[in-house]
């Protein structure tokens, strides 16, 4: 942080420039690129899915390629372009970027926007990360199920442009945070792969008839109160859980709220803990089936279904064998040929899981919980290391991108 500070004051201090993302760069949508088109070998190609799913703040190199005919095609990416992705069902998600840095040019899809620049490309994408970003795009994300921006209102936004040598000097510091992340990111995965395996050896072991997911217990769905009726929703209100909200965690922390109203003149009803919640419809099962243990009571919404188990089934010993089957299940039951993606009911609730006695259901559920707490509770072990080190690396970016403005700008 020294030479950072020592470059601000020798080279901007009395404050940096503040420009529009229009005035330093162009914006250019994207085109004709489906992920039909994709191959695994070809001219790089980048899918505006992937961004939300595989790129990071920057990359040298493509997942996937397509037909270099094809591609000519195609509007591209130069090295130092920014690929952003302009659609999401999660706000937090708009215009999530990565800086292209391959040799060659990169074929972009539609639902995404090519920004060419003249700043340093990992300052800009770092720029996209931070509070200031996602604080002046919000006003200007529309639609209701799909939620975009446009280039237009992109283009508006405003970003401090410091000298050049300082934007580098930012880009080495958060690099070196991102580097430290990544280390413990990758330990922590080996982890969760001992986890997992540890999880089907137990699985494996149990004996007992197989039982579908119908008999365990009454799966309730929900629905969403209207937004437009304020008298139904309240920030101090009844849980209701939705589908961004299931995690392949316990989860205890749920965004949304309703109020008795809502109960009362919709078909909203409360679902005791411990509860079992999947995920049934939403594009995110394109890649997994989301999973979580509910341990608050709750509502849910119209695209999650939550299992209020009967007696003799231990609702953490069922979350434990979904999460054991749920890339089985996902590939046997999601239907990926409409819009968005869906399970399909019939053969979901047929689906069978070894059912032992209660005794050896808490049992099994006792000794992988240990487990998950160290490789999934953010409060202890590698978890909480990586939310000090991410918490650390925000503050740090945030400050990082912060500057006095000059006077007169």
């Amino acid at each position: 942080m020294s030479r950072f500070m020592e470059l601000v004051e020798e080279q901007c201090p009395q404050g940096v420039g503040f420009k529009t993302l229009g005035e330093v760069g162009s914006f250019i949508r994207g085109n004709g690129l489906q992920k039909s088109d994709l191959t695994d070998v070809g001219a790089p190609a980048i899918h505006y899915g992937q961004i939300h799913t595989y790129y990071g703040t920057w990359t040298d190199h493509t997942k996937s390629f397509v037909d270099p005919a094809k591609a000519e095609r195609l509007r591209r990416a130069k090295s130092g372009d920014l690929v952003i992705a302009t659609t999401s069902e999660d706000d937090g998600a708009v215009a999530k970027a990565t800086a292209w840095l391959g040799e060659v040019e990169a074929a972009v899809s539609g639902d995404a926007y090519i920004f060419r620049h003249r700043l340093d490309p990992k300052f800009v994408s770092y720029f996209f990360q931070t509070e200031q970003f996602q604080s002046q795009k919000m006003p200007s994300i529309t639609g209701t199920k799909v939620r975009r921006i446009s280039g237009e209102a992109l283009a508006k936004i405003r970003i401090p442009v410091p000298p050049l040598e300082v934007q580098r000097e930012i880009v080495r510091i958060l690099d070196t945070f991102s580097e430290l992340e990544a280390e413990l990111e990758a330990e922590l995965e080996a982890r969760r792969v001992q986890y997992a395996y540890l999880r089907q050896l137990l699985l494996d072991q149990v004996e007992g008839e197989s039982v579908a997911l119908v008999d365990l217990g009454k799966w309730q769905g929900g629905v969403t109160p209207s937004t437009a009726n304020p008298d139904y929703w309240s920030s101090d209100g009844i849980p209701w859980l939705a589908s961004m909200d299931v995690s392949d965690t316990s989860t205890d922390e749920i965004r949304g709220r309703v109020t008795a109203l809502a109960l009362k003149e919709t078909s909203l009803k409360v679902i005791p803990a411990p509860s079992v919640a999947v995920v049934m419809r939403s594009n995110i099962l394109r890649r997994r089936l989301p999973i979580g243990l509910i341990t608050v009571d709750t509502t849910v919404n119209q695209d999650v279904r939550a299992l209020i188990p009967r007696n003799g089934v231990d609702a953490d010993y069922v979350y434990q064998a979904l999460c054991a089957d749920s890339e089985q299940i996902r590939t046997s039951c999601v239907r990926t040929d409409g819009s968005m993606a869906a399970v399909e009911s019939g053969s979901f609730f047929s689906w069978e899981i070894p059912l032992p006695s209660l005794e050896v259901q808490h049992r099994i559920a006792d000794r992988l919980r240990m487990f998950d707490a160290l490789v999934n509770d953010l409060t202890v072990g590698l978890p909480a290391e990586i939310r000090a080190r991410r918490q650390q690396y925000e503050y740090y970016r945030d400050r990082l991108l912060t500057f006095k403005e000059l006077p007169g700008e």
